[in-house]
């Protein structure tokens, strides 16, 4: 007997995504009649005061926004805030509601069900005293974390204090990186290297400056010599190297490298291995890691484009941070 399956809708498969700090930030209005407005603004409603009622509606909607939204996956949220503001010449309270979570997906669900809630809560409490109210201008003013990193909401109105809490998106500013690629194939010709370009496209755009970028064959020597010259010739703040970490017989970045960590960094390895065995459970199998050679810290990646695209995510999320903590420990004389 012949089955058919029949399937309208699906959960997108979140499995195989790292955990992140997420959040976002929504916001929404209702225009209120002048006796509602007045009543609002003195704490005068029949109901009561209705900022800490709607407050406590707004988180309550954003935790139960996967309750509603079947399709919503149910997060563990670490935040949930909601503030309002007046708007004397609209008659108008203007809600917001900030959702936090560290978590695989995006929480800016979360925050709109936190602002309609919130929205929904004040009309409640006014529509007993004048029963021509409004809602409009739902929309999400900012989010962060995940692969698209910093999102703004360019027609949005969004306030100062909004864009103050915003991580800076150029974190690399001031800091000088060279990007070496060990590659015999990329470095004959056989084909354009696309690993090492990324991080010069994607270091660009962090602000940093990429200071030499050069791809060399799978040799000890030319390994040795190029990462010692660069250290020496320009005292960049990292080094980032590509290829030659797997257990290949040609992989010889970590070998030749090992002897000139001083002190290696054992850690960086563990970290990135760990994190990159979300996306790939052979990350094991990668001999990656790192440590300082002069005043540069050494990270050593894979060589294949998704594989550097994966850790590049991974140590961003620290990097910035750990070039001060170098400079605390003794690296002078640089911006």
């Amino acid at each position: 007997m012949s089955r058919e399956l029949i399937s309208n809708f699906s959960m997108i498969d979140v499995g195989g995504k790292r955990h992140t700090d997420r959040r976002a930030v929504a916001a929404g209005s209702i225009d209120l009649g002048p006796n509602a407005f007045v009543k609002v603004r003195d704490k005068t409603l029949p109901k009561g005061d209705c900022f800490p009622m709607a407050e406590i509606a707004g988180v309550n909607g954003a935790k139960q926004c996967a309750a509603m939204l079947p399709m919503c996956h149910p997060l563990p949220l670490d935040q949930v805030l909601v503030t309002f503001e007046l708007d004397h010449d609209a008659q108008a309270v203007r809600v917001f509601c900030e959702a936090a979570a560290h978590a695989k997906t995006g929480v800016e669900m979360e925050a709109l069900a936190g602002v309609n809630a919130a929205l929904l809560c004040i009309w409640d409490l006014c529509k007993g005293t004048d029963p021509v109210l409004r809602l409009r201008d739902v929309e999400l003013l900012t989010k962060t974390g995940g692969k698209s990193g910093v999102w703004i909401n360019a027609d949005a109105q969004i306030p100062d204090w909004v864009m103050e809490r915003l991580p800076t998106q150029t974190p690399l500013e001031g800091r000088s990186i060279a990007v070496v690629v060990m590659s015999d194939r990329a470095s004959d010709g056989t084909y354009a290297d696309e690993s090492g370009q990324y991080l010069v496209d994607s270091l660009a755009e962090m602000g940093a400056t990429v200071c030499q970028y050069t791809v060399i064959p799978d040799d000890a020597e030319a390994i040795e010599s190029t990462v010692l010259g660069i250290s020496e010739a320009h005292d960049p703040h990292v080094i980032l190297c590509t290829g030659g970490t797997g257990p290949g017989p040609r992989d010889l970045t970590p070998v030749v490298l090992k002897s000139h960590l001083n002190p290696e960094l054992p850690g960086l390895g563990e970290w990135l291995r760990g994190e990159s065995a979300v996306y790939t459970k052979t990350a094991w199998l990668s001999r990656m890691g790192g440590g300082l050679i002069g005043r540069s810290l050494i990270i050593t990646l894979p060589g294949s484009l998704q594989a550097v695209k994966e850790c590049f995510g991974i140590f961003m999320e620290g990097l910035p941070k750990a070039i001060v903590m170098i400079e605390k420990q003794g690296r002078k004389g640089r911006l």
